[in-house]
């Protein structure tokens, strides 16, 4: 459960639904299997996995939901190639070329006929919401599907104001000066990755892993106008993670103390463990993130001044339905 990437949220307006109500919402939109003839299905999952049916977790005032996810691979090669020997057949039976609507007609026939034997590939999705924080973390390793749980949650619940934080200054410009030398926060340290963009269009693109970043190479390239847009940090040795230059973070890591210190206040059982692992990764982030944001300059605040409720858009792609099962 121990989350490994972070994209962070801010309500625009409190969240104001308590436990037992989201859990209420949530049940109308549990999930449910695909179909035969579903390419994709989307729902709310218990975060408990087996050990539990309740589609939320609460620990200390914040709510765990996971969202899961089922998709039937069909590889496009495998596709590509029956819809050419069908093609070729019908072509030399007809005497005759297949028009371009047609092709495309027959491979959604294809694709419809090979549905019911495609293999299924299934993945689960975490995300916290922190009331009293007025934020939402989201265990995605992009903003797009971060935002397609976002959006599910919103047609689920009817509204959810929320907006990614948004940060006054560029992380990249200071990321830059920080492999620089200049104003590193006392409580990071600098490990040896980086990633490093051109900031013009189509530019040079340079990835450094056990590298040391203050070698000249690593500086020649930034005193040539490349920006750091990825680099790795260890935060006061309780955890290590990749920061991007749009304030979200991949390969999260916690380090052995407080795995350890989770381990000794769970218990035997499934259910205990999940609420002392959530509890201390939340109180953690909640420490890591306003460090983060301060060290970046500080927070944008103008997303707090939204004084109506998002617009709410119903898009019905989450359940790509094929035809009724």
């Amino acid at each position: 459960m121990w989350f490994n990437n972070v994209q962070i949220f801010r309500f625009t307006q409190p969240f104001t639904l308590d436990a037992q109500e989201l859990s209420a919402k949530l049940q109308g939109f549990r999930f449910k299997p695909c179909g035969k003839l579903q390419l994709a299905s989307y729902g709310w999952a218990t975060p408990l996995r087996k050990h539990g049916d309740d589609l939320i977790h609460a620990t200390n005032g914040n709510i765990m939901i996971c969202a899961r996810k089922d998709e039937k691979i069909l590889p496009a090669s495998v596709v590509r190639e029956l819809v050419d020997e069908k093609v070729a057949e019908i072509e030399e039976k007809n005497a005759r070329k297949m028009g371009r609507k047609e092709k495309e007609t027959l491979k959604d026939n294809v694709i419809h006929e090979l549905l019911p034997r495609a293999f299924l590939r299934s993945n689960l999705m975490y995300a916290y919401i922190a009331p009293a924080d007025n934020m939402m973390v989201v265990n995605a390793s992009s903003s797009k599907k971060a935002e397609e749980l976002l959006e599910y949650l919103r047609r689920s619940i009817g509204s959810l104001p929320v907006k990614p934080a948004t940060l006054k200054n560029s992380p990249a410009a200071i990321m830059t000066r920080w492999l620089t030398g200049e104003d590193v926060p006392v409580d990071f340290i600098i490990n040896d990755e980086c990633e490093l963009h051109d900031t013009v269009e189509d530019g040079g693109i340079i990835r450094c892993k056990r590298q040391d970043l203050e070698a000249e190479e690593i500086q020649a390239h930034i005193t040539a106008g490349k920006q750091v847009v990825k680099l790795s940090v260890t935060w006061q040795e309780s955890l290590s993670c990749i920061v991007n230059d749009d304030f979200s973070i991949n390969r999260l890591k916690f380090n052995d103390e407080i795995l350890d210190q989770a381990d000794s206040e769970g218990a035997d059982d499934y259910a205990s463990q999940f609420d002392a692992d959530f509890a201390i990764m939340a109180l953690e982030l909640k420490r890591f993130i306003p460090r983060l944001i301060e060290v970046f300059g500080g927070e944008d605040e103008s997303v707090f001044k939204t004084t109506k409720p998002l617009a709410i858009e119903k898009e019905d792609n989450l359940m790509l339905e094929v035809c009724p099962d």
